[in-house]
Order: structure tokens, then sequence, then C-alpha cells
């Protein structure tokens, strides 16, 4: 079942890379007492992801954290080509998460299979946006589509929340 408005975000470990490593991260540390947009992507590096996606979340960062919003990249890559993509896009202030084995994203029920393009299970383009844990909005693409989820449009949504 996918996730929906009024549903808390589950409890499941993520990776990330830190100066000390790859680091277990448990989306209650992302998400609890937090405000925080989380963007879903097929992967890190492919052609929308990395020149409309992921840039347009970085062109506006600065704006999110003028509302108190922290910023959430998810991919079903490796920590360690999550690690070269913040790098590459200069993500700064935008936390980058490997759900490598795509536990988070079947918990999600946000899951896509990618076999045809030799990706096996990945992650929707999806964002979300959460307070304190529990799911206020969801933005789900259709296939090929970058219109609801980019962060331009979760800007407006959440500021029309209000």
């Amino acid at each position: 079942m996918t996730i929906k408005v009024g549903d808390k975000i589950p409890s499941v470990l993520l990776k990330q890379i830190t100066t000390s490593g790859i680091q277990d991260l448990d989306t209650a540390s992302v998400f609890n007492g937090k405000k925080v947009v989380m963007f879903g992507v097929p992967g890190a590096f492919t052609p929308t992801c990395s020149a409309r996606h992921l840039p347009g979340y970085v062109d506006n960062v600065q704006k999110f954290r003028a509302i108190g919003v922290d910023i959430a990249c998810l991919a079903v890559n490796d920590p360690f080509v999550m690690d070269a993509w913040f790098e590459y896009a200069n993500a700064t202030n935008i936390k980058m998460l490997s759900d490598g084995n795509a536990a988070f994203t079947k918990a999600l029920g946000l899951e896509m299979d990618g076999s045809f393009y030799g990706l096996g299970v990945r992650t929707q383009r999806f964002a979300l946006y959460a307070e304190d844990g529990v799911v206020k909005l969801i933005a789900i693409e259709k296939p090929d589509a970058l219109e609801v989820s980019d962060a331009e449009a979760m800007l407006k949504s959440i500021l029309a929340l209000d």
C-alpha cells in the first residue's frame, strides 16, 4: 500500500556517508521533530534526476531553509554513489540517503520495476512533505514526468498548507 497523507513515516534504516564512513540512519532521526521534504529518484546520475530533479532542490535549498524545512534525497543506490552524486551536484544542505536494498522504498509503497533499463527495483519519482514524521503532502510522478515533485511545485504546495 502506498503511503498517504496522515500516515507516519515507517521506521527503516538507511545509509549515508559521513566523514567517519558509512553511517546507519534511522528514518526517525531524519523526520521526527522536523519539517522535511524528501524527494525520491529512480537513480543517481540518471538523466532527469541529474539534469533537473536534484538541481532544482539545490537551487532552492535556501527557500526551504527559510521556512524551516530540511531536504532529503532518496534513491536505491549505494551510499558511495549517493556521496559521489552529492559532490557532483554540490548538494550542500541536502541529506543524500541510500536505500540500497529498497527497504524504505518498499515500506513507502513507492517501488517501481526498472528491469527494462537494467536497474531492478527502484524508487518511483516522488516528493513528500512531513512534519514530525507525519506525511502532510505527497506528490507521485507519472512515468517519465517531472511536474509535481520538483522543488518549485513542492514549495508552492507547502506554502499553500498554511
